[in-house]
């Protein structure tokens, strides 16, 4: 089955439209058969984030969801880039940033709402190397920023 099929079976509820880049950089950048995906967050399709710190005002679970946002973002955005995401080949790498209290240690635990969202896109291809760390800010205070690297048609 086809990741745009995947999709729709899967009902995601993706946002209608990529946002713009908030500064002086591209949304994706494309070399040979690599797409480079900038740092998305978690974006409500009115446009307001998904803002906390995990570990003090929001909670694991929280974080999780927060990133299933950044990875419907991110969806839209590969999208954009590429017309169909039946092009894109599989995930490469993923580095997932959570805005974290100083003692939160389960990044990954949070992450993982991204990376099951591509797991259930794309199948065994959804899955790639992937790092999760947290920060002491992320821009706006969102709660996550994922970027991403693809192998692509």
């Amino acid at each position: 089955m086809s990741a745009e099929a995947r999709l729709a079976a899967l009902k995601l509820d993706l946002p209608a439209a990529p946002h713009a880049p908030a500064g002086n950089y591209v949304g994706a950048a494309r070399t040979g058969n690599l797409l480079f995906m900038s740092g998305t967050g978690p974006r409500y399709a009115d446009g307001s984030f998904y803002t906390g710190k995990v570990g003090d005002t929001l909670t694991v679970e929280q974080g999780y969801e927060a990133a299933r946002i950044t990875a419907l973002s991110m969806l839209v955005n590969i999208r954009a880039a590429l017309g169909s995401l039946d092009k894109v080949k599989r995930v490469v790498k993923t580095l997932g940033m959570v805005n974290a209290a100083p003692t939160f240690t389960q990044t990954p635990e949070v992450i993982n709402g991204f990376s099951d969202v591509f797991t259930a896109v794309f199948g065994d291809a959804g899955r790639g190397a992937r790092s999760a760390v947290g920060l002491a800010a992320l821009p706006r205070q969102i709660a996550v920023e994922v970027e991403m690297v693809l192998e692509v048609e």
